[in-house]
């Protein structure tokens, strides 16, 4: 059986791994009380639908690859001044 953590761990595929680490985290320290996550966990949707719809008009433009790299995304959020979500 094959898994993706390898793939989910890849900075150039996975866009909302600091975001998802921080969930995990705080659900470690709160006893996976989840309504004390909300905060970590709306951050998480929030950066995964973010990102989607950037990978779904580079799509519709022929953007190769349709998730941009990992350094692609730095300078995208540099240039929107940060984090947007």
């Amino acid at each position: 059986m094959e898994t993706n953590v390898p793939r989910m761990r890849n900075r150039d595929v996975n866009p909302c791994i600091e975001e998802s680490d921080g969930s995990q985290k705080c659900m470690d320290a709160n006893n996976y009380d989840k309504t004390l996550c909300s905060a970590y966990f709306l951050r998480y949707k929030n950066c995964r639908k973010y990102w989607h719809n950037i990978m779904l008009n580079r799509r519709r433009n022929g953007v190769k690859p349709e998730m941009p790299t990992a350094q692609e995304r730095q300078e995208i959020l540099a240039d929107v001044g940060g984090k947007p979500y």
